[in-house]
């Protein structure tokens, strides 16, 4: 029997994601072309395989009928990094985002901008 399609994004996958919302729509030809000028060099049938995956599991949108097929994101990059996100934190820090937070600062110090953004959402909350 078949294992049902997984409706999460594998991790090359979601580095065709990447290339797709950065863009207005493009053929899978012109996705590969641009995952490889940043240097991840898949062949053809490897992006054509992905991107038939990614539009049966709803992520990108067929935008004509006729050959070559261009593509669209059909999920927006906040829309899917706030389900993966809200994922992490249940799965892993079972649901306490306080946890996420400390995590994140505690492996590293932040740098000026990261202070920056964390300072300015905080004064934000507080309104």
């Amino acid at each position: 029997m078949a294992r049902p399609r997984a409706r999460d994004l594998t991790e090359r996958e979601l580095e065709v994601m990447h290339v797709f919302w950065g863009m207005e729509e493009m053929t899978a030809a012109e996705a590969r072309d641009r995952l490889a000028a940043a240097g991840l060099d898949r062949s053809y049938p490897t992006i054509a395989n992905l991107v038939r995956a990614l539009e049966e599991k709803g992520f990108l949108s067929q935008v004509n009928e006729d050959r070559p097929f261009v593509y669209r994101a059909a999920r927006s990059h906040e829309e899917v990094s706030g389900r993966l996100l809200g994922d992490l934190i249940e799965r892993v820090f079972r649901g306490s985002r306080a946890d996420l937070l400390y995590r994140l600062v505690e492996q590293r110090k932040l740098t000026k901008e990261e202070r920056r953004v964390l300072e300015k959402i905080l004064r934000e909350d507080a309104k």
